[in-house]
Order: C-alpha cells, then sequence, then structure tokens
C-alpha cells in the first residue's frame, strides 16, 4: 500500500491565509469610514427626531390652547399634557410655572421638560455626563444645544413666533 501524502494534508496554505488576510484589509478599508460615516448620520437624525418632536409638541399645546378658546396668555393649558404648560398671548409655550413671559435657561429647561415629556433626552442648563442637551439662550430664544456629537449642533425654539430652527454642524 502506498502512502499518499496529499491525503493528509489538513489546514491553509500560508498563500491561502495571505490572501484572506488582504482581502479583510481591502474590505476594512472600505467598511470603517462608512461606518464612521453612519455614526454621524445617526447623531444628525437624532436631532432632527428631536426637533420634530418638539416642533409637534409646540403644534399641539397651541392647538389646545386654541381649542380651549383662550386669546390671551394662560398659566395652565387644560387638556395638555400634565396641564402645566403655561402660554403668550399668542399660545406658544413659555413654561410649566405659569410664568408667560420672556424665556431665561429654567423656562426654556421647564418646555422641553414639558412639552416632550416622557423619554425626551436628557437636558440640564449645566452639563453632565449623561445630558444630551445643553440649555441656553439665543438671543430672547431657547436654545438646545447637542452635546453628544460635539459639533454644536442647535435645535432652537422662538417663544414669539413657535418656530423651532435646527442648525447641523
Amino acid at each position: 500500500m502506498q502512502y499518499d501524502s496529499r491525503q493528509n494534508q489538513k489546514g491553509f496554505t500560508l498563500i491561502e491565509l495571505v490572501v484572506v488576510i488582504a482581502i479583510l484589509g481591502i474590505l476594512a478599508a472600505f467598511a470603517l469610514p462608512r461606518f464612521a460615516q453612519l455614526s454621524e448620520q445617526a447623531h444628525q437624525s437624532s436631532i432632527r427626531a428631536t426637533a420634530g418632536a418638539l416642533s409637534a409638541g409646540v403644534a399641539l399645546v397651541k392647538a389646545q390652547w386654541v381649542t380651549n378658546g383662550s386669546t390671551t396668555a394662560v398659566s395652565a393649558v387644560d387638556g395638555f399634557g400634565n396641564d402645566d404648560v403655561a402660554v403668550n398671548d399668542d399660545g406658544w409655550a413659555t413654561s410649566t410655572n405659569g410664568n408667560s413671559g420672556a424665556p431665561n435657561a429654567n423656562r426654556c429647561l421647564q418646555v422641553w421638560q414639558g412639552l416632550l415629556q416622557s423619554n425626551a433626552p436628557e437636558v440640564a442648563t449645566t452639563a453632565a455626563d449623561d445630558t444630551e442637551y445643553l440649555v441656553g439662550l439665543s438671543g430672547d430664544d431657547c436654545e438646545y444645544e447637542y452635546l453628544l456629537d460635539e459639533q454644536g449642533s442647535t435645535i432652537v425654539y422662538d417663544t414669539d413666533t413657535g418656530e423651532i430652527t435646527t442648525t447641523i454642524n
């Protein structure tokens, strides 16, 4: 009986391993930039979705104010959320503490929490580990700066007109 060495060969040759490593390297060179771009797109989508939710909240509180027959500022719009959202003379949300005056950082924080309610992104007037948006003022408007991508993207809410402006950097 003759012994054939080819029958007992198991495993890969050095050439096969080098080819596989080269193919993996080429795939990685194309895939890594794409994955990095997906992360950036996810941040942008998150900002747009949050701005859309805030805009919907602003519109809903205004609609409830109109439905209630209000024509002036009220300290709490009945039938919306926790019945604690204050609005100005035009029906735009201004706080949850009954104040319908010009915004400040605390009132902007209240608007965010009153309109977005549960499952809203974390927002604060000073940055902390779990803070997603930093509240501040942009002139007389509420400004919410997105912190997670460190690009300075913002959502601005104008309490005079109800307009939501999103700037993605």
